[in-house]
């Protein structure tokens, strides 16, 4: 086995408000000599990154990966043992969605050493940015994350809408934009209300946030409409009502 010289971290970026990210993020950042970035990494966080570090942009988002999966888990690999500190930066948390697991997967099987740096998701901070609390005593007891942009080289869909339109709580869908027609059918067709609340979140914690609220009924149309884009969260339940009161 070839000896490792380097440090992997695997450090979440948080949710697109450059201010929201961790204290250790920004020094590890500072100190690294290479930094693999994703797409979803916002343009303010380049402040914290060491001037002298390479730096590898491998514009990965849903819809769009620049760099293979298994290609980006050999680069890890690579630059370990070409580096001291490499920093593989990753908007949101790591380990939220992100295939953190997988890149530390990798790593712990070829003998680098890592550490994973937590980060703010999305999947509660643009919610909150946009007065939405994805738990309330009154609403909802529970909070359910799902992704919207499933493997897809998956034979079938590992989610249980049956299960998903019965429970009470929030709903919480990650990359839910592409497949939001499919998503809203697949809830409705399993017996959710139609007047269920719904908002979409576009750019949440950014300048360029928008929100659009609706219910399953509208919100594919409201949209369209609307021309939603990526990157978006969808928050589906009775919370939702709380941005009249919040949303400022």
């Amino acid at each position: 086995m070839m000896p490792t010289t380097g440090k992997v971290y695997l450090i979440g970026g948080g949710p697109g408000d450059p201010e929201l990210i961790t204290v250790k993020a920004v020094r590890i950042l500072g100190q690294a000599d290479v930094i693999l970035y994703d797409a979803l990494v916002g343009p303010g966080i380049r402040q914290y990154f060491n001037p002298a570090a390479e730096l590898i942009d491998v514009g990965k988002r849903a819809d769009k990966h620049t760099v293979p999966q298994e290609e980006m888990n050999r680069m890890l690999v690579e630059q370990a043992r070409k580096h001291r500190i490499v920093a593989r930066l990753k908007g949101g948390d790591p380990y939220v969605f992100g295939r953190g697991g997988e890149e530390a997967e990798e790593l712990a099987k070829n003998n680098v050493e890592f550490e994973v740096i937590p980060g703010i998701s999305s999947a509660i901070a643009a919610p909150a940015a946009a007065g939405i609390p994805v738990t309330h005593r009154d609403l909802a007891s529970s909070v359910t994350f799902i992704t919207g942009h499933e493997d897809p080289t998956k034979g079938e869909s590992a989610l249980n809408f049956k299960s998903l339109a019965a429970m009470n709580g929030t709903l919480v869908i990650l990359m839910g934009v592409s497949r939001l027609r499919d998503n809203v059918k697949a809830l409705l067709d399993n017996g959710k209300a139609r007047d269920t609340p719904v908002a979409i979140v576009e750019k949440g914690t950014t300048s360029g946030q928008r929100v659009t609220i609706g219910t399953l009924s509208t919100i594919v149309e409201l949209a369209e409409k609307r021309g939603v884009e990526a990157p978006a969260i969808v928050v589906v339940g009775d919370v939702v009502r709380m941005h009249e009161v919040l949303g400022g």
